[in-house]
């Protein structure tokens, strides 16, 4: 009747209760068989085997069901933690026990599938909230994060899961919508608000309940929007239009001027007319340097929390640079010399702003220098970035290029100054040297996406020296 090995016959745990049971199933018999002696019906020793009898039979029959309920005990622990189970041993004889395997089998098959549609179901979802452009994450109750897409995590910058969202952001207006939201007194609220970690950063939250309906620990969702670039772009916008629009003025009176002369009191004056057309040729020319520079100087702003990841060989774009710029400095009877100490290593960087910040350089040294004389450019390996008193700098390896030539001096007053717009020198515009104002400018925004330095330096004797330092790594 009952299949079971040889070698599983005293494979029973200690703690299966086997022995309490079989005495317990014992007892009444020894009852009986005890009453029967006291009445003389039969004999104690007839009375003993009879005992050990039914105390073997109960064992006989105990015994595989508890061995058969032992294994599925053994079975149901290691589906439950997960581990692997040799189904071989469930060699059950019992049908009952059978019946229970077979139901736990079924049941299991039916979880696990259920497991897996679930599992595929959250990596779909997480992939679809991955794939959106604005941070959303979803809190329970008490205001803890349990769940958020990757554009949450980039915003934040770091681990947000299970963190208390008042520890997030810092700004009373946000946690007052979300209790309010969590405390049932709004079903959403929108808001604008500033924070001021990681970054400073003007935002627009949607704060919503989610429907009762659903199932889990989450009871609400925030959906951010970062305005700070959008912001930056209307600002840009505006100060482009405004620059324009003020630094525009001016050409276009003197052309307008010119005309109108053209057209009247010099109308057959030959001579007249050919100083107007080239004033008006000179003007437009201006007007045409000055809107690239403000779109050139736009654009560079606009990538300014990007990092330039392209390899870049500066003596390259050095050499490029000097041989267009060649034939401008030929007419000054000025000579470019090109001095490399050492090996250079190449750079992160962006090389078409690169060259243009080498380019703007050595041409202002170029223009503003005293003919004749020599525009030196070096470019040097550095162990650091000087430290800069606005802005952050990159720490470790890089390059210095150094653009120096032998012009007026610059007083420290007016050094502070010569990066900003449209701010130039008064001795250049008693010179009549032709500018917009804007090519350092575009310099020193270059040089901030690069996390780099600007130092300038200017005396009598050894003329003036700007040194851009670009970092080897971003």
């Amino acid at each position: 009747m009952l299949k079971i090995k040889r070698q599983k016959i005293f494979d029973i745990e200690k703690n299966s209760k086997f022995a309490d049971r079989v005495i317990f199933l014992s007892l009444p018999s020894g009852f009986v068989f005890l009453m029967l002696v006291a009445f003389k019906l039969i004999s104690p020793i007839l009375a003993i085997i009879s005992y050990i009898t039914i105390i073997i039979f109960n064992i006989a029959l105990l015994f595989p069901i508890t061995f058969e309920m032992q294994l599925l005990k053994k079975y149901i622990s290691n589906l439950a933690q997960g581990r692997d189970f040799d189904t071989s041993e469930m060699n059950l004889s019992e049908k009952e026990a059978q019946e229970i395997a077979d139901a736990i089998n079924t049941m299991h098959r039916f979880w696990s599938e259920k497991n897996e549609e679930l599992e595929a179901q959250t990596i779909s979802d997480t992939a679809v909230l991955d794939s959106l452009p604005d941070p959303i994450m979803m809190i329970d109750r008490y205001g803890r994060i349990i769940g958020a897409n990757s554009s949450a995590h980039n915003l934040i910058e770091k681990n947000i899961i299970d963190k208390n969202i008042d520890t997030i952001f810092d700004s009373n207006n946000f946690i007052n919508a979300v209790s309010k939201v969590l405390s049932k007194e709004s079903e959403a609220e929108n808001l604008i608000f500033y924070v001021r970690k990681p970054q400073h950063k003007k935002l627009y939250a949607h704060i919503k309940q989610l429907p009762w309906i659903t199932k889990g620990r989450a009871v609400a969702v925030i959906s951010v929007y970062d305005l700070t670039k959008a912001l930056k772009i209307e600002k840009m916008q505006s100060d482009f239009v405004a620059n324009a629009s003020h630094e525009l003025r001016t050409p276009l009176s003197v052309i307008s001027g010119c005309i109108e002369t053209l057209q009247t009191t010099a109308k057959n004056d030959d001579r007249a007319r050919e100083t107007f057309l080239k004033l008006m040729s000179e003007q437009t020319e201006y007007m045409s340097s000055l809107i690239e520079n403000l779109l050139s100087l736009s654009k560079i702003e606009l990538s300014l929390d990007q990092s330039p990841e392209e390899k870049v060989y500066v003596p390259k774009i050095i050499n490029d640079v000097t041989e267009g710029l060649s034939l401008k400095a030929k007419e000054r009877e000025m000579n470019l010399v090109v001095e490399i100490d050492g090996r250079i290593p190449n750079i992160n960087g962006d090389e078409h702003q690169i060259k243009q910040l080498v380019q703007n350089l050595t041409d202002n040294a170029i223009k503003y220098g005293l003919s004749p004389s020599d525009v030196t450019i070096r470019i040097t390996a550095v162990d650091g970035i000087p430290p800069s008193k606005t802005f952050n700098v990159a720490k470790g390896e890089a390059i210095a290029i150094s653009i120096n030539n032998m012009g007026p001096k610059i007083e420290p007053e007016n050094v502070a100054r010569i990066t900003e717009r449209f701010y130039r020198l008064q001795e250049h515009k008693n010179m009549s040297i032709k500018g917009t104002g804007l090519g350092l400018s575009i310099a020193k925004q270059i040089i901030l996406r690069h996390r780099g330095n600007l130092t300038v330096t200017s005396t009598s004797y050894t003329g003036t020296t700007f040194t851009v330092y670009l970092p080897l790594k971003q």
